[in-house]
């Protein structure tokens, strides 16, 4: 038996049809469309026929191609937002997803980007992922068990004790027939509780994907609060173009996520897939040409011109593991506070030097920073890594790169993050600037835009994991980022 689907494009505007691709052994199959969030609602239903098809042995690499089984129509009762697609027949169920855009005409204050490409990047669906092999991948083909669904409770990729070859999450979601790679990234682990709490608390949100910053960057049009939530890790140069073009035009920016624009991807085929060598970096055919900006390395590698520290304030480069293998295997999991004069903490007990998150420890998995100093005994950033003149530090954690004995088994034959990103960064002379990266932080920090706007960041994968937990503290802080930069 087999039942699998996908929609593509994997958004569309208002009144535009939902192309649902579906391959099946048995040909009645009942589908239901659901907006996602704290007001969930069925949006359509009914049953279709459908035919088995082939995988084309480089599904992974080029997509599925398979036709069109029906069209949804949509209209404009259709509010933007994550519509989860459930079909099943007698003997199987299987999941699919579509974002509905928002109008054009009456954008919510706050838009919400799901960070598809970066779904696409671990999706081992139909052959390899980019960590397991691959340096191009498909968007147009089903996601692997576990991206968009899980039988709760989920175990997270932080660990709760210390795991030399971080293969917790593993052991737990392979003999429940989910993806491995499903706990680094998919819409069930961080945007879908963050989204639920965000509508519950009377924030009007709209939705879209990834590749709609390039596609259709007059989605950021008339929204005030750009979101990014959980594990945004691969953008490509026309998506961050679109970002920083909205924060010139005076837009504001909160990013409740880690590891976020860590890695440049190339978008082929008009974003029916992505390139990126990654630790292969050298074996980019841009590599040495005029597109040498276009690199498909990391973000802060210099022959990009472009660190990603420049749009969010920080870095992977100078922040990495919390409580997840041998980075930093057994911290509080909570922040460090510093500043809770700034306006972020208002309306929360927090002094200097209290514990943020620590009952759900929101510090994990991957998390970002940027390069420190102490001044009169607090921290401040050096700016040398390109963060924004006007960056301040309000709360830091612990975290570290893992270095080549460090690196768990599973990512043989791969350097360390530290040895990588140190010859990133610092060309020959890593061996002596390696020093500089080697004990990092977790960095929740502010900046005022030179356009005009605010960019929040909070610096980890998991701060969603507090507003689930119900923590007072994150949700003050996020409730306030939400109201002050969404005005």
């Amino acid at each position: 038996m087999t039942l699998e689907a996908y929609c593509h494009p994997a958004s569309v505007a208002p009144g535009d049809p939902v192309r649902l691709h579906v391959s099946s052994s048995v040909p009645d199959v009942d589908v239901e469309v659901s907006r996602q969030g704290a007001f969930g609602e069925t949006r359509w239903r009914g049953r279709i026929r459908a035919d088995e098809h082939a995988t084309p042995t480089d599904a992974s690499e080029r997509g599925c191609g398979w036709p069109v089984a029906v069209e949804i129509p949509t209209d404009a009762g259709w509010s933007s937002g994550f519509h989860a697609i459930s079909l099943s027949t007698a003997q199987e169920r299987t999941d699919a997803f579509v974002v509905v855009r928002p109008p054009l005409d009456r954008p919510a204050p706050i838009l919400l980007v799901l960070s598809t490409a970066t779904y696409a990047a671990y999706n081992d669906w139909g052959g390899p992922s980019l960590y397991t092999g691959a340096t191009r991948v498909s968007l147009e083909r089903p996601l692997a068990p576990g991206f968009l669904r899980k039988p709760e409770p989920a175990l997270r990729k932080a660990q709760a004790e210390v795991d030399r070859e971080a293969l917790g999450f593993f052991r737990w979601a392979e003999p429940r027939g989910l993806s491995v790679w499903s706990g680094g990234s998919g819409w069930w682990n961080w945007e879908r509780p963050f989204l639920s709490w965000a509508e519950a608390a009377g924030f009007e949100v709209d939705v879209a994907v990834s590749e709609d910053l390039e596609l259709h960057p007059a989605v950021l049009d008339g929204h005030r609060l750009l979101l990014s939530v959980g594990h945004d890790e691969y953008w490509s140069a026309g998506m961050r173009d679109a970002v920083e073009a909205f924060l010139e035009r005076g837009g504001n920016a909160a990013f409740f996520s880690g590891n976020t624009c860590f890695w440049q991807v190339r978008p082929e085929d008009g974003f029916r897939a992505i390139t990126c060598f990654k630790y292969r970096v050298e074996d980019d055919p841009v590599l040495g040409t005029e597109d040498e900006h276009l690199l498909t390395g990391i973000w802060s590698d210099p022959r990009t011109r472009r660190p990603e520290a420049s749009m969010i304030g920080l870095s992977f480069t100078r922040g990495g593991y919390s409580r997840y293998g041998l980075g930093v295997p057994r911290p509080s999991g909570a922040y460090t506070v510093w500043r809770p004069e700034h306006w972020a903490f208002e309306g929360t007990a927090l002094r200097y030097g209290d514990a943020l998150g620590l009952a759900d420890t929101i510090v994990g998995y991957e998390v970002d920073g940027c390069e420190l100093a102490l001044e009169h005994g607090r921290p401040v950033p050096t700016f040398a890594d390109g963060a924004p003149d006007s960056l301040e530090v309000l709360a830091t954690a612990p975290a570290k790169l893992w270095s080549t004995d460090e690196q768990p088994s599973r990512y043989a034959g791969e350097p360390g993050d530290l040895e990588f990103v140190a010859r990133s960064l610092f060309g020959e002379a890593w061996r002596d600037e390696i020093r500089r990266i080697q004990h990092n932080h977790a960095v929740v920090a502010a900046f005022e835009h030179p356009g005009g706007g605010t960019v929040f960041n909070a610096g980890c994968t998991d701060w969603a994991y507090g507003l689930a937990g119900e923590d007072p503290d994150v949700a003050r802080i996020t409730r306030n980022v939400l109201e002050r930069l969404s005005r």
